[in-house]
């Protein structure tokens, strides 16, 4: 291929990739790089090709190519080539290179081999399931993995499985103070087991209702008041919203994410702990 024509295919891909025409652009790029895969140029093509295909969710190539692309770009710079390559080596599971992407965008990781599984704060998650949205709560496992630990209450999620979200944040919550990023899902990492129920709760205060809620929490478990939970428009949510959790007394569903008779045991263990103001009833499976 001569230099003239791989500039032509070049600026094709060009027009593709601001065109949002993924694929066509991503296979310009491999035609030009199979052929001059190290010029002054290549790493923005390597990059841009893998990206390609991770908007395409095609992790197999974004892999693949962005093994090229991060070993084009400088270590320890925060370079962009990493992260989508440690995206797709954890999805694919290959510890070992996941690793060194993030090493090699300049992240600290905790020692060891294998699967990370480390404390990198708490961020939230938008849910995407089958279009319906719900932005949830995460503790991060690592750049790129979470485990949600509130109870979703909508789209059939589950507390406690763990997502895998982009690296860009789309949104963040400022709660007392502190700002957390809302980062959009792109893959269920690994399913929980634990279900989802629903059940009427009456609560004299709200205390009652967080006393509900860390019983729950301390046995690893997840409770959701109705009352905590706000809708907010697609192009709200995407923005800075400012909130603080808040629960209300009264009687109100509360969705529970626990084996049932574990659910019933500590329904009965929470009612009995106050002389008034505490009951339930109407525990049902809903997911």
């Amino acid at each position: 291929m001569r230099k003239s024509e791989a500039r032509q295919l070049i600026e094709q891909a060009y027009a593709a990739w601001d065109a949002e025409e993924w694929q066509r652009a991503a296979d310009l790029y491999e035609q030009v790089l199979a052929h001059y895969p190290d010029e002054t140029s290549s790493a923005e093509w390597w990059y841009d090709a893998a990206l390609g295909h991770k908007f395409l969710r095609n992790w197999e190539k974004a892999y693949e190519l962005g093994v090229q692309a991060a070993a084009r770009a400088p270590r320890g710079e925060g370079d962009p080539a990493y992260w989508n390559l440690g995206i797709a080596a954890t999805i694919r599971r290959d510890w070992a290179t996941a690793r060194d992407a993030w090493a090699g965008f300049g992240i600290e990781l905790p020692a060891g081999e294998g699967e990370i599984e480390g404390g990198f704060g708490h961020a939230c998650v938008r849910l995407d399931t089958g279009g319906e949205r719900e932005v949830v709560w995460i503790e991060r496992l690592c750049p790129t993995r979470g485990r949600v630990v509130n109870v979703p209450v909508s789209g059939g999620r589950r507390y406690g499985e763990i997502v895998l979200h982009d690296g860009e944040p789309n949104g963040e919550r400022v709660i007392d103070g502190s700002t957390y990023p809302v980062f959009d899902e792109l893959l269920l990492f690994e399913p929980s087991d634990l279900p989802t129920l629903q059940v009427t709760v009456t609560a004299g205060d709200p205390a009652d209702l967080e006393a509900l809620v860390d019983l729950f929490t301390d046995h690893a478990f997840g409770a959701e008041p109705a009352s905590s939970v706000v809708f907010h428009c697609s192009c709200c949510s995407e923005g800075t919203i400012h909130k603080e959790r808040s629960v209300h007394a009264g009687a109100q569903r509360v969705c529970l994410a626990a084996p049932e008779s574990e659910a019933r045991r500590l329904l009965d263990q929470w009612a009995g702990e106050a002389a008034i103001g505490r009951g339930w009833s109407g525990l049902e499976i809903v997911g």
